[in-house]
């Protein structure tokens, strides 16, 4: 099939998990023989002269990164404005792509990109597919107090609702996406994220310079990479420090990513008196990260907030020990006591306690970890995904656009009746 993806981050253009997700699919269709075209951008803050529209093959998909229009608006400060000029020029490139080349299906990656997946999908009168990743309701566990969230929410609503099929990562975020968007869960489609196939094997000196760096004399190490940002609970795990670090004196935590929570998580270690037990060691390249990873002790995953959780998949690839929540699709991926040990959400002593078990048995740790590595041939592998999806596409007819109006805001909480 002729598929024309659209996706505000594809490689090296990386802020999140959903990067990652469309680059390993539209790399696997198009090794299944299906032609595909990735409508993305170029780096933020970056404009036409510096940065102009580009049309490359690489990796057997065709990219097209679009300029940034002139108009000044950034991201962090003007969201909804540069979204929607993200968004126009997304439009005049895939017009400009029609003329010669004509997608059967066009597939939707998140709220970012609803108004030109929906425009393109009208103008060559094919199917729209969306997966929707998170939910702006989720996030702020189901607040949406400011305009900023009720605008995002709206678009969110109008992309579940204007998508011919829809797509989630997880069976948590179809109950979710169908309870907020006021849709039925029969006709969501789940196809759980994957692991890319990449060696997670260390040379030995790497691992060594790794513990050297991060942990002296031997002491116990925990890891947490992903985005700061609030939902990912990273603060409750801070909080439970102290204690763990009770029963196991010593212990050190690595914190490897960026995010907009980076400096009150800062602070929090500074009240906590953890300056020098935690190391906020920024976002890692694969092969820092994969040092870091097989030198750590366990892995710590405390989401209040998770869609799905692709960083307990690179956890399991390379055989740590997994703790983690059971938000969302980490429920899905982490078994508790066969593929790693779990915890409440925001739950700071079960984290502790969680942790403790791990640290206290490290061959029970181990036989967990080698469980969870073991399971994503099965259930995690992005041939069987990207035949899934492609599965979606073929069986999805086009329907008349409906006529929709602006949908309701929830007062309250909107998971709440």
């Amino acid at each position: 099939m002729r598929v024309l993806m659209l996706s505000w981050e594809y490689p090296p253009v990386v802020v999140g998990g959903l990067a990652r997700h469309v680059h390993a699919l539209a790399r696997h269709l198009a090794k299944d023989g299906h032609e595909v075209t990735v409508l993305c951008r170029h780096v933020a803050g970056t404009d036409a002269e510096t940065h102009p529209t580009t049309n490359r093959m690489a990796e057997g998909v065709r990219i097209i990164r679009v300029a940034e229009d002139p108009m000044h608006v950034t991201f962090e400060r003007d969201l909804v404005a540069w979204t929607l000029s993200m968004g126009h020029a997304m439009t005049r490139a895939g017009t400009e792509l029609l003329r010669t080349w004509r997608p059967e299906v066009v597939h939707a990656h998140d709220w970012l990109v609803t108004h030109p997946a929906i425009a393109l999908a009208e103008a060559a009168r094919v199917p729209l597919v969306g997966t929707l990743h998170a939910t702006e309701a989720g996030r702020h566990s189901g607040w949406l107090s400011h305009p900023l969230n009720q605008q995002v929410h709206s678009v969110e609503w109008w992309l579940a609702n204007r998508a011919d099929a829809l797509i989630t990562c997880s069976q948590a975020m179809r109950r979710e996406v169908a309870q907020l968007f006021e849709i039925e869960a029969d006709g969501i489609t789940v196809i759980h994220n994957g692991i890319e196939e990449r060696g997670w094997q260390v040379p030995a000196d790497e691992i060594a310079k790794a513990r050297a760096t991060h942990s002296t004399g031997g002491a116990p190490l925990l890891l947490y990479f992903g985005r700061l940002e609030w939902e990912k609970g990273v603060q409750d795990l801070l909080a439970a420090l102290p204690a763990i670090r009770r029963r196991h004196p010593g212990t050190r935590l690595v914190v490897a990513g960026k995010g907009r929570h980076l400096e009150e998580l800062v602070e929090q270690s500074r009240r906590l008196r953890l300056v020098r037990a935690v190391d906020f060691v920024g976002h890692l390249s694969d092969r820092e990260l994969r040092a870091v990873l097989a030198a750590a002790d366990a892995v710590v995953l405390p989401s209040r907030y998770e869609p799905f959780g692709i960083v307990a998949l690179e956890a399991a690839a390379a055989r740590r020990p997994l703790v983690a929540s059971t938000a969302g699709g980490l429920g899905e991926v982490v078994v508790h006591g066969e593929t790693g040990l779990a915890f409440t959400p925001g739950d700071v002593n079960g984290i502790a306690d969680a942790v403790d078990a791990v640290l206290a048995d490290g061959g029970a740790a181990g036989e967990r970890a080698l469980a969870a590595q073991s399971r994503l041939a099965a259930d995690f592998d992005w041939t069987r995904i990207a035949a899934a999806t492609a599965r979606v596409y073929q069986r999805t007819r086009l329907g008349e656009p409906p006529v929709l109006g602006r949908p309701k805001i929830a007062t309250g909480n909107a998971f709440e009746p």
